[in-house]
């Protein structure tokens, strides 16, 4: 089954992104052959911000590791890095910069959106 993940909100002072990476780690792992995909959208793509320092705790660039780790992939919208300042380069290895053509693209072949 293919999964795609919308994710919105920064990696730190809500929740939500942190609960969509845990229900895509939870996917992988109750469905190996899943796709999923995860896409970071406005403040998210810092979640893909390379070299999170946090105390003891989740650590949102680790958590997407191991989505990338399960063979899942992670996109994250160029217009939203543009806007914060972020450049490829910044962020974690494996995260790809994306477009909203590709979203469009990932969301018509998906069997289950879930937006968090």
């Amino acid at each position: 089954m293919k999964h795609l993940i919308l994710l919105n909100d920064p990696p730190y002072g809500t929740e939500r992104s942190f609960n969509g990476l845990r229900m895509a780690h939870a996917l992988a792992k109750n469905d190996p052959d899943a796709e999923i995909i995860v896409f970071l959208m406005a403040d998210a793509v810092l979640c893909a911000k390379a070299g999170q320092k946090t105390p003891d705790g989740y650590n949102l660039e680790r958590m997407l590791l191991r989505v990338l780790s399960a063979k899942g992939r992670v996109l994250m919208c160029g217009t939203c890095m543009d806007a914060r300042g972020l450049a490829e380069g910044d962020m974690t290895e494996g995260a790809t910069r994306s477009t909203m053509d590709e979203l469009a693209q990932a969301t018509l072949a998906a069997n289950k959106v879930l937006v968090f």
